[in-house]
Order: C-alpha cells, then structure tokens, then sequence
C-alpha cells in the first residue's frame, strides 16, 4: 500500500497570502496534514456564519471549491489576541511538526507565537518565517509585494526590451518561486535534519534573498566581471534570433528556442537558409547583445518569414525538423494542449455541492508515495469544533470558547 511522502506530518499555517498557502498547499498535495489557523476577521472562504442567499452561498463555495491554495487542509478560526485562543495554539503546537507564517518581523513575537516560545514547548518543532526582506536589515518591516522584492533584488531591471520599462512578470518569480518554494524544500529538508538531530530549527526565508538566487547566471556575470547585464541584450532577452518570439500569419505566436548550434542549424536548413547557420549562438551572447548589423538581418528575415505561415502551421512543419519550436498558447488552449492533456495535470475531484471541481493539480510525481488531492477548500472554521476535539477539550470547554470569542 503507497503511503503519502509526508503522512503524519502536523502542518500550522499562520499564513494569510498566497505564497504562504502555496507552501503549505505543496505540504498539503504530499499527504501532510495541514490545518490553517485562520482570524476571526478572515474573509477567505465560505463562512458558517450567517445565512447568505442560497445563489450567493453557491457562488461562494464555487470560488471556494476551485481555490487550489487551500485544498487538502482544515481550518480552525482562533483569536490569538484572546487568552483562550492563545492556550488552544499552544496545545496545537505541542502536536505540531511545523508551524508557518507570514507576518513581518516582530509581529509573531508580539502575539506571543514567535519560535522562541513555541520552541520551549516543542523542542521538534520546525518553524519557519515568509518574510519580505528577510528577519533582519534596514528594510525588514517594510511593507512590499512581489514587484517590490523583484525590483530591490535587481531581477525586474533585467527582465523586458532595451530602452523600455521593465517586464512586470505576474507574481510567479518573488511569491511563488522565491517564498513558497524555498519555503516547501527548506522545511522538508529540516524534517530530514530532524530525523538525525531529534530537534526542530528555525527558517527564515526571505522573497527578496528568493529572487536573486534565481538569476544565478546574470549576478556570477556581475560578481565576476563588475559588468551589469542590460536588458533585453543578452542570449536569453531575445536579442539574438535563435532565441526569441515571432509573429505569424494568424496574429499569433511561435517561440524559437536554437540556443544549440545543432538546433539553429536545424532550422537554417529547414527554412533553405543555410548561409545563416554561422550565425549561431556563442558564449560571448550570454551577458552583451549583438553589435554585427548582420544579425538585425537574420532576424529580419525571420520575421518577414514566420508572418507567412499560421502558428500551428510553422509547428507542425518545424517540429518535423527536430527543431525546438513551440506555440504559444492563450491559457484555454494550453489546457486543451494535447501534451498538456496527456499529462494529466488538470485534475477533477469531487464535491458534494457542486460535482466534479477541476483544478491544476501537483506537478510532482512520485512513483511509490503519490500525491493526491483528498479535499477542497475548507469552509472557514470548518474544522474547529472537530481540532478542539482531538486536542482533548471537552463539550463545555468548547462551548464557553465559542461564547467567549476565543475561537469561531
């Protein structure tokens, strides 16, 4: 019988943005059992509080139900600022593996939840800190969302065309990339610390430090030469013409991706030009842009020649000839991307609402641990009375929380 690779694992999520809840979904999707310990005031999810119209209550748990960030978790509402609500986290922390959050520096500290104390109840604890810039430095209570930590980190400069503002690239790069998955390989590695040292740790991971280290080849430039990569003039940007997007016939795109002469030579011969496979890629492309007119006239021609031909048309003939040609698919159509499809990364799972739910599901693919989406997005405090519970308060007990406000 496959056994999740984190079951048994007890995940706090004291988060309440994205990155966070993309953390924690990623703990979630590999069998770790999350529970989002969520504010009296929180307005995510579908309240149990109240009595919405039925049209709004079911337009709610749609939104609900197809939020990926808070599948495959329990929500249990407390007020950490009451007495009581501050008791019950620290039972929950005592039963914990790992405990998250997202607040800036000093606010953990201030509830009284910060890794100094719960660390003294729970010596296996693995606490770990999403932050902007980090729990130390000039900027470290600085408000910021992920434009902010690209453009102190030097990333947003790089990415765009020269002589023109900088690409704004959605929030994939600081949130996603730099926060929640730093965030997920830092507490899975300290899981495995734990396993030797029978002691938790804590983590501090920065979106900012996230950031640069995902530009490694642009700052090893910097360090070693003192020379600033300029936008849009390097191998990668789309300076060079075997490197780069181009319109076709139908006003949509293909990408063309000869970074290997091999390739470039592929498409050269493909398209009967061959007296351009010189013009190929060479180290001294990667940081400093083309400064010989002849490649202004390759990659003229190349786009006088991609218009001719529809998109689908130009990638069903140049993928013929081994070259890495690709469409460039609008959101709808990637879904309907026969790869795509293949791949089964757009899954369904049942709700008893609303049917079948389609969500993207897990990337990672685990031959004898698989990951599986075993609930959708909670109703907020839909767990509470169940967690309180299982951490041993009794009928009364819980009722006199509710009455009290300790908890919702």
């Amino acid at each position: 019988m496959n056994i999740p690779a984190l079951e048994g694992i007890r995940v706090l999520d004291l988060t309440q943005m994205a990155p966070g809840a993309f953390c924690t979904m990623i703990l979630g999707d590999l069998g770790a059992d999350v529970i989002k310990v969520e504010s009296p005031t929180e307005g995510r999810g579908l309240k149990t509080r109240g009595s919405p119209k039925r049209d709004d209550a079911i337009e709610k748990r749609k939104e609900a139900a197809y939020d990926p960030l808070r599948r495959n978790k329990k929500s249990i509402v407390l007020n950490l600022k009451s007495p009581d609500g501050l008791q019950i986290f620290y039972r929950l922390s005592k039963r914990a593996d790992v405990i998250l959050e997202g607040f800036r520096p000093g606010v953990a500290e201030r509830l009284k939840i910060d890794y100094k104390i719960v660390s003294k109840l729970n010596r296996r604890i693995i606490y770990c800190s999403l932050s902007g810039y980090g729990q130390e430095g000039p900027y470290r209570n600085l408000p910021g969302h992920d434009i902010n930590y690209l453009s102190i980190g030097g990333v947003l400069d790089l990415l765009g065309y020269p002589e023109e503002p900088p690409v704004i690239p959605l929030n994939i790069v600081a949130d996603f990339a730099g926060a929640s998955l730093y965030g997920a390989l830092a507490i899975m590695a300290a899981l495995l610390a734990r396993g030797k040292t029978k002691r938790g740790q804590y983590i501090d991971i920065s979106f900012t430090d996230g950031a640069i280290s995902l530009v490694p080849f642009f700052s090893q430039y910097y360090l070693l030469r003192g020379k600033v990569p300029q936008r849009g003039k390097t191998a990668l940007h789309g300076a060079y013409p075997y490197y780069g997007v181009y319109k076709t016939k139908d006003k949509k795109y293909i990408s063309i991706g000869c970074l290997e002469p091999f390739f470039w030579e592929n498409l050269c011969r493909a398209l009967g030009k061959e007296e351009y496979i010189s013009y190929c890629y060479s180290p001294e492309h990667y940081f400093l842009g083309p400064e010989d007119g002849k490649w202004q006239e390759v990659y003229s021609w190349l786009k006088d020649t991609f218009i001719t031909k529809t998109r689908d048309e130009w990638f069903d003939f140049l993928t013929k000839y081994d070259v890495p040609a690709t469409k460039v698919n609008t959101l709808d159509e990637a879904f309907s991307d026969p790869q795509i499809v293949q791949r089964e990364i757009v899954v369904e799972i049942e709700d008893a609402t609303l049917g079948k739910v389609k969500q993207v599901g897990s990337p990672i693919r685990l031959s004898e641990t698989p990951i599986a989406i075993r609930s959708l997005s909670p109703f907020l405090g839909q767990h509470t009375r169940e967690i309180l519970l299982e951490l041993g308060y009794d009928e009364e007990q819980i009722k006199n929380f509710y009455r009290q406000g300790a908890v919702a």
